[in-house]
């Protein structure tokens, strides 16, 4: 289920219209009251949120629903008609997962939406607590790597890129994939960062960086023996 909150019926209507017709079921709201009665009775897998709405506004909303544990972890997608970089990284900051500026296609937002979701990971699989392998672990709830038992210090993205390659030990990710998912679907980045990263990972991990294999022209994947 998909929850969509716009005062303009006209683009309300049309989202809920399109995602019921590319198959995921979906409900529409004209303002937070409505909202957050609905949410009160049903956890929807994503939020798609206005942000001029009467009463409550979209980014008040959002405060909202990461302040609580029940729904911190919901994804939220932003729309307005807002295109300023300030509203922007204010809506990133307060934890949306993504922006989207009117007027949007709406094919563009159906792959914003596939993006997030299969970032989030919540229709797929859950995210394992511990991973180990061959003397490497990492403890996800901990935020913790160590290898051979000694403690390894990780930034935020050398750790989910870490965690997403032992996740899926053997499987080539590509460097567009691993930019999605760890750096988010708007990042300008060139594929270099990935390769970056992926040099300062190898290195803090010492001989456990060579389970991190290079697949030329495509990416990189784990693997079980160095």
């Amino acid at each position: 289920m998909i929850y969509c909150v716009e005062d303009d019926s006209n683009i309300r209507e049309l989202v809920v219209y399109t995602l019921e017709t590319t198959g995921y079921k979906a409900r529409g709201f004209e303002d937070g009251k409505a909202f957050l009665e609905a949410l009160a009775l049903e956890t929807p897998e994503l939020v798609l949120m206005d942000i001029m709405l009467p009463g409550e506004d979209g980014m008040a909303l959002l405060k909202r629903l990461k302040a609580s544990a029940k729904t911190q972890d919901i994804p939220v997608i932003m729309m307005t008609a807002k295109g300023s970089e300030y509203d922007k990284v204010l809506g990133l900051d307060s934890g949306a997962d993504d922006y989207v500026t009117k007027p949007f296609g709406m094919m563009e937002l159906i792959s914003r939406i596939k993006a997030v979701l299969r970032r989030t990971e919540k229709n797929a699989m859950k995210i394992e607590d511990k991973i180990v392998l061959n003397g490497l672990t990492i403890d996800v709830k901990k935020h913790e790597v160590t290898v051979e038992g000694e403690p390894v210090s990780l930034t935020l993205k050398e750790f989910e890129l870490l965690r997403r390659m032992m996740k899926n030990l053997g499987i080539v990710l590509t460097r567009d994939q691993l930019l999605e998912d760890i750096w988010g679907y708007d990042f300008d980045g060139e594929t270099r960062t990935v390769d970056v990263h992926v040099r300062t990972l190898r290195q803090k991990l010492g001989k456990a960086g060579e389970l991190i294999e290079t697949v030329r022209g495509v990416g990189y994947k784990m693997r079980e023996q160095a």
